[in-house]
């Protein structure tokens, strides 16, 4: 697929790659330079701040770090456990 520079500086992204992205009007874009490269990413941050507190901890639960032990056996900023210890 290619895509030409307008004369302001604007391209207009094929439709295969909006439709596979889902890219509507007013979609934001991330733009970053990696080595030689234009990387493009959708914008999630205002989708997700959307979502944020949407969503109930399990039944029995009172903290979302709670659950995580409960799924994992840690949940993050847990310290590890020391190494058994099994030189002796």
């Amino acid at each position: 697929m290619e895509a030409t520079v307008a004369e302001r500086g604007q391209i207009t992204l094929p439709k295969a790659v909006r439709d596979a992205l889902g890219l509507t009007k007013g979609t934001k874009l991330k733009i970053e330079i990696e080595g030689g490269r234009i990387v493009m990413r959708k914008d999630v941050s205002e989708a997700l701040a959307r979502l944020r507190g949407s969503f109930k901890l399990a039944e029995g639960f009172k903290s979302t770090d709670e659950a995580m032990r409960a799924l994992r056996g840690r949940a993050p900023g847990d310290p590890y456990p020391p190494p058994d210890d099994k030189s002796t």
